[in-house]
């Protein structure tokens, strides 16, 4: 991949109050980058969509199905994925009844990493390596922990990532295409960081910015702009069937400083691509 420095708006992030930052943009076939590329950073929650798209993958594999009871009584592999299970943030034991609000889960994330790693009689760690990052070339990204919330990864290796979900190649787009629909859209919920959301759109494993405001994503930024970003300092965002991805990572925490910053950026280079 080829560097660039075109992308007016990456100018912002020189001044961030970061000691590392990398990123880039791909749009239109093009990829812009800026910083160390190759620099490893912790994801936090970023580490969803690489797990997700594991579990797709496992899902046209057969081992198991979108709406196969998984979880609590009445929870689905569909609830586990969209936060939607009940199950609570770090244990894997419900706090709500299923389907009655969207709770925020990384414990979830994991009961499913289980039930994979169970099936292919390997670690998830393992499965997820050999099923997306070896196909993809991500060569400098591994799941060291929970499916939730660690792993780490470059801004190259999420760049393949990105390009992976504007044109898939490991699952077909029609499963894809179902990871950035809506499930359960009447949940409320919360985001860790932006408070209570009424309603708290989420697809499988991407979330979905629809009416959220504010939103780490950017105000300009449609409404099906889907993606995570990480309590480590990390985003990524697509805006599916229009070829747009934009991946940020830095050794910043989350935080006040963070908010207004992402957005603001998020809406520079949204503008940029579409003036």
């Amino acid at each position: 991949m080829l560097r660039s420095v075109s992308m007016q708006s990456f100018k912002t992030l020189e001044s961030w109050p970061v000691d590392n930052v990398s990123a880039s943009v791909i749009s239109d076939g093009a990829v812009h980058f800026y910083g160390d590329v190759d620099r490893v950073f912790e994801l936090m929650s970023v580490t969803k969509l690489l797990a997700t798209y594991g579990f797709l993958v496992a899902i046209e594999e057969g081992v198991f199905e979108l709406d196969s009871p998984m979880g609590p009584e009445g929870s689905t592999v569909r609830h586990l994925l969209s936060h939607a299970s009940g199950v609570a943030f770090d244990k894997p034991v419900a706090e709500k009844g299923v389907g009655e609000r969207r709770i925020y889960s990384s414990a979830g994330m994991d009961i499913l990493a289980d039930a994979v790693a169970a099936e292919a009689e390997m670690p998830f760690a393992e499965y997820l390596r050999e099923a997306v990052f070896e196909p993809l070339g991500m060569e400098n990204s591994e799941l060291w922990g929970s499916a939730g919330h660690e792993a780490r990864s470059t801004v190259a290796d999420l760049t393949k990532f990105g390009q992976e979900l504007t044109a898939p190649t490991l699952i077909s787009p029609e499963t894809l295409a179902e990871a950035f629909q809506v499930q359960f859209p009447e949940l409320i919920g919360t985001v860790p960081g932006y408070g209570m959301q009424k309603p708290c759109p989420w697809g499988l494993g991407f979330e979905i910015k629809g009416q959220k405001s504010p939103h780490w994503t950017g105000d300009l930024m449609p409404e099906n702009t889907a993606g995570h970003f990480g309590q480590s300092g990390t985003f990524f965002w697509t805006v599916p069937g229009s070829g747009q991805v934009g991946v940020v990572l830095t050794d910043r925490n989350f935080g006040p400083w963070a908010k207004p910053l992402w957005t603001a950026f998020n809406d520079e280079v949204w503008a940029e691509l579409n003036s």
